[in-house]
């Protein structure tokens, strides 16, 4: 598949966002995050920011995106607009949740409610989002038990990461949230590659033969469909060079969780300033290793219509 990058940045940012503003919601309600003005503000920011921004990236891959409130519509049958309802629908227990923290002083009561709607609604769309790419049979790569649980994974991974970064810049880190986020990394980690090593196994038991229904002898094209590149082909047909797929898988593991992993081992013994720098630069890592990780996820992916084209 074609690894356009405002789906790439969409996917990188809501999953951080999400994770962020789950683990905020939860946090504050069960009374672990201080109900603080800048604490609040700079959290509740960064967790929708990073939410808008990545939702707005998704509209430029709309080829008319006026049209994109028709999605809505469809919610009973598709998971794309499932994802539409349940992100919008997001944002009015977290937006009422950031009002009662950053305005009110309070993280408890109603407060603590819409905090936890929140969280729940964080993990629906995040759900949602990875079901769109589970539930697509044409390709065999997204269409698979790790799917589902990888978007899970990497979105509670990345909030992690991001709210230890927050709470350590204010000096309110701790060594359980440290060993959490350290656990969650190689979780990823080990769950990446487990992915990999799956898709590279993969035999895709659809071909020429089984898609025209001829199963005798071996089916070809005798011409082919198109003399030059067209929309599937860019879009469905993309692919890399096994030299550059090598590589890019490992920049992926070194900056989205070995970096994270040794900067926040190292934080542990180090005090403050010094472990929210760590802690920071293990944040920034991972963000960029998990848009080389979603870049991936989309060119390494085969969709069946290809076979059309004799690929």
């Amino acid at each position: 598949m074609h690894p356009a990058f405002s789906v790439v940045f969409f996917t990188t940012a809501t999953g951080a966002g999400y994770g962020l503003l789950a683990l905020l919601g939860v946090l504050a309600a069960q009374g672990f995050v201080p109900p603080d003005f800048w604490l609040g503000l700079v959290g509740m920011g960064l967790a929708l920011g990073l939410i808008s921004a990545g939702l707005l990236s998704s509209a430029g891959h709309l080829g008319r995106p006026e049209r994109a409130w028709r999605a809505f519509s469809q919610w009973r049958s598709s998971w794309l607009s499932r994802e539409g309802v349940a992100s919008v629908a997001t944002f009015v227990p977290a937006g009422l949740f950031a009002i009662g923290w950053v305005f009110l002083g309070r993280t408890e009561g109603w407060v603590a409610v819409a905090g936890l709607l929140a969280a729940i609604g964080a993990v629906a769309t995040v759900c949602t989002t990875g079901m769109i790419y589970a539930s697509l049979k044409p390709i065999a790569q997204w269409h698979s038990r790790f799917t589902l649980p990888g978007y899970l994974i990497f979105s509670a991974m990345s909030g992690s990461v991001l709210l230890n970064a927050l709470l350590q810049g204010f000096a309110l880190g701790s060594t359980i949230l440290l060993a959490g986020c350290t656990l969650l990394t190689s979780l990823g980690w080990g769950w990446k590659v487990a992915t990999w090593r799956y898709n590279d196994r993969l035999e895709i038991p659809t071909n020429a033969n089984t898609a025209t229904g001829l199963a005798g002898g071996t089916v070809r094209s005798v011409e082919w469909p198109h003399t030059e590149e067209n929309y599937l082909l860019k879009e469905m047909g993309f692919r890399i060079a096994r030299k550059h797929n090598a590589r890019l898988r490992q920049i992926t593991q070194v900056l989205a969780f070995a970096l994270p992993v040794l900067l926040l081992i190292a934080a542990f013994t180090l005090r403050w300033p010094y472990a929210a720098l760590l802690s920071a630069l293990a944040a920034i890592a991972q963000f960029a290793g998990m848009l080389v990780e979603r870049w991936l996820f989309f060119a390494e992916a085969k969709h069946t219509v290809t076979l059309y084209y004799g690929r």
